[in-house]
């Protein structure tokens, strides 16, 4: 659709425009690419499925080869993209698929799930639940049954992994909240997750943070939050996107007895990471929690500079912390 001579509602620069008559332009995110038989970096095979028709949610899953009769763990990841843009389907999130499925010997499914604003949050934490229990109500069904082959035949439901960058981290962090209080299906339980360069925010500045509150409310951090969740209670200091804000379901709840969380030195996001993993080791959850600092590098460089040394050695650590 044309979008000249529109009149424009809200504008976050570089990532996304939004016009009166409710077209969406989305500015940033890689192109969509087609899975693929046999990746030609990790020979990994990829496809695409439907986890349900209504709501409309999908996925790409990754199969490493060589597999086989063998049952290996399974990661559950969700995207980033501000809730509102990027997609399972891209580019640079199948070439990450790609590699984590082939380092670390895993089932990995990407999580399509609907974005904001044209489905608002709470949506996509709906979805990604939803997509969470399809994927684990495969545990102990029968092979002939319209269960996804590769789910029931590979995994093993001992070793259920969650994952996602940026909001996928967000979304990745509330998943385990509503494991801890609600349980998953068929008694599965999530063994780890990791939360890469997660997007937290709230009105009251921490450590490096800009106390300008004209400019905090100018921030991409600030002004995506509005967009993708305009009613939630609390605007920026929702519980959601502020884990730490007081009233805040305690982090003693969350939902797996073990947790990796990513920061970058120069990543905007990277002193509400930090906080986030102290607030988890004194709250009194009963889990081993880790942090990884990457020195000199920006918000998901392991996705967007995908063949830096450094994005390399990143996923090689993620891909570690599954076993």
């Amino acid at each position: 659709m044309d979008s000249k001579g529109k009149e424009v509602a809200t504008e976050i620069l570089p990532f996304i425009r939004v016009y009166k008559d409710g077209f969406v332009e989305r500015l940033a995110g890689s192109p969509v690419v087609l899975p693929s038989d046999s990746d030609p970096e990790t020979g990994v095979s990829s496809k695409d499925i439907i986890v349900s028709q209504n709501p409309p949610i999908s996925a790409r899953i990754y199969l490493p080869k060589h597999l086989r009769d063998q049952k290996v763990p399974i990661l559950v990841y969700f995207h980033g993209g501000g809730f509102c843009f990027e997609s399972a389907f891209s580019f640079v999130e199948t070439k990450l698929m790609n590699r984590l499925a082939c380092s670390a010997n895993v089932v990995v499914i990407s999580i399509e799930y609907r974005l904001a604003p044209e489905h608002p949050l709470p949506i996509a934490y709906d979805d990604c639940w939803a997509a969470l229990q399809w994927v684990v109500s495969h545990f102990n069904a029968d092979l002939d049954s319209d269960k996804e082959p590769w789910v029931s035949t590979y995994v093993d439901f001992s070793r259920v992994y969650i994952g996602g960058d940026s909001a996928g981290a967000n979304l990745a962090h509330n998943i385990l909240i509503r494991a801890g209080s609600e349980g998953l299906n068929n008694g599965v339980k999530i063994k780890g997750a990791f939360l890469t360069h997660p997007y937290f925010w709230g009105s009251s500045p921490v450590r490096s943070e800009t106390r300008d509150v004209e400019r905090r409310e100018k921030l991409a951090t600030y002004t995506i939050w509005q967009l993708v969740y305009p009613e939630a209670p609390g605007g920026v200091d929702n519980p959601m996107v502020n884990p730490t804000v007081p009233g805040a379901p305690s982090l003693a709840g969350l939902g797996c007895p073990r947790l990796l969380v990513s920061v970058a030195g120069k990543d905007l996001l990277r002193d509400r990471g930090i906080m986030y993993y102290n607030v988890v080791k004194e709250s009194g959850w009963e889990g081993e929690v880790e942090l990884v600092d990457v020195d000199g590098e920006d918000h998901a460089f392991h996705i967007l500079v995908h063949d830096s040394e450094n994005a390399k050695k990143h996923i090689q650590r993620l891909a570690s912390f599954i076993v």
